[in-house]
């Protein structure tokens, strides 16, 4: 009987299994890990409000100025008692018996003209009559100085009247990003303001075209905040300056020959948030459903009326909890305009925008929505660049445009002048530019 055969089991089979089904269950794990990634990071796109939906409106605002409060009086009542010091000295050269030319000499130079009469023999009462005659006339040059302002340019210490204000609060916020609901790297919001002059800075990531920036510098005057210059970056393509010219009344750009009227109260695209915020900020009650501004807005190579309105009161919810806002949409600014943005403005932030959503009329949505608002302390040393920039190239914004863009930390190295226009056709993601 022939014996049987048996086929002994290869010792070498069943480590290779036990490796492969190590690796299987390895790539399941990775898998699974990509998939919990990408629904953490995913983000339900925004739903713009219906037309039929949008608040009726109730009220539409112009540009107006704001509301001053009068300087305190204590400096201009300072001013003729100084005048009456300068003049006690007086009576000191009554006495011409002495006949000291040299003391006298001395002394006529140092005497304001309304004590010179002193000189002579004269009684206490003309000596007061003339501290009152000086003290007059500085009087009259106080009220005479105030007087040279120039329209839309309003001392901030005199009193006014016109619309509430309050200017946000300065800070630094942190945004979470999202394209198409898909998040992308942190965006910044970076506002600096001193009460006269401020600063803005916002840096926004977009895929494939790298970051693009925005910046906005001028003062406040009469009508809040007033851009001097705006600069606007996409990507690794040249800065396009927008200039307010503020003596000529005029806006000019490097990105193309044109120029538009300066407004009273215009605003570039991104100082709107600002002075949006500082007019909420001012009188929040005035901001009811249906309640509609205008501003008159200059992107980098244009400018037109934005009508924003406000749709109400809204808790959005961030990485950092929920937050109390009020929802603010643009209106359609031409007849066929479907591009859409929306603002929420948070009163826990002093105002300043908790989240932002641009739709694109293929339907593509860019937004931002409030990270965390960091500290300011590291923010005092730009205060001081910006103030000392600011102030020395306001001279120079008062011309007909900047020769050279070395004032700009963006693009510090490329030459700008007005007279030649240097067009950068971009496809800009975060607003086409329409006929």
């Amino acid at each position: 009987m022939p014996p049987s055969s048996t086929v002994s089991p290869n010792p070498r089979i069943a480590p290779h299994r036990v490796r492969r089904a190590v690796l299987a269950f390895a790539l399941v794990l990775v898998l699974h890990w990509l998939a919990a990634l990408w629904l953490v990071r995913f983000r339900e796109p925004f739903k713009p409000v219906e037309p039929e939906n949008v608040p009726v409106q109730v009220e539409l605002l112009k540009p107006r100025q704001i509301e001053r409060a009068p300087a305190p009086a204590k400096p201009a009542a300072a001013r003729p008692q100084a005048a009456q010091k300068r003049a006690a000295p007086a009576p000191r050269a009554r006495a011409p018996h002495r006949s000291e030319p040299v003391l006298s000499a001395v002394e006529s130079p140092v005497e304001s003209p309304a004590a010179a009469p002193a000189a002579e023999p004269a009684s206490s009462t003309a000596t007061a009559g003339a501290a009152n005659s000086a003290s007059g006339s500085a009087a009259s040059a106080a009220s005479g100085a105030g007087a040279t302002t120039r329209p839309g340019e309003g001392s901030m210490g005199d009193a006014s009247p016109g619309v509430k204000f309050a200017l946000p609060p300065s800070g630094e916020l942190q945004y979470d990003t999202f394209y198409n609901g898909m998040q992308n790297m942190p965006g910044t919001i970076h506002w600096q303001t001193d009460g006269s002059r401020y600063s803005l800075y916002v840096s926004m990531p977009m895929p494939f075209v790298g970051p693009y920036t925005y910046e906005s510098r001028g003062r406040v005057d009469a009508f809040g905040i007033a851009p001097e210059r705006y600069v606007e970056t996409r990507g690794r393509r040249p800065p396009d300056f927008a200039i307010f010219n503020r003596e000529t009344k005029q806006i000019v750009f490097t990105s193309t020959p044109n120029s538009v009227a300066l407004p009273d109260g215009a605003q570039d695209r991104f100082s709107m948030l600002m002075q949006l915020a500082g007019l909420v900020g001012g009188d929040p009650d005035a901001y009811r459903p249906g309640v509609t501004r205008e501003f008159f807005i200059v992107d980098r190579d244009s400018g037109e009326t934005w009508p924003i309105t406000t749709i109400g009161d809204e808790t959005i919810s961030t990485s950092a909890g929920s937050l109390d806002a009020r929802h603010f949409m643009r209106l359609p600014r031409r007849t066929g305009d479907t591009r859409r943005i929306d603002i929420w403005l948070a009163p826990s932030l002093g105002w300043l925008p908790v989240r932002m959503v641009q739709t694109e009329p293929n339907g593509a949505q860019i937004e931002l929505l409030l990270h965390r608002r960091t500290s300011t302390r590291g923010a005092s040393s730009d205060s001081a660049d910006i103030s000392a920039n600011a102030r020395a190239g306001s001279s120079a914004n008062a011309g007909a445009a900047p020769t050279s863009a070395s004032g700009a930390p963006l693009g510090a190295d490329n030459s700008v002048n007005s007279t030649e226009a240097t067009p950068a056709i971009s496809p800009a993601v975060h607003e086409q530019q329409q006929p």
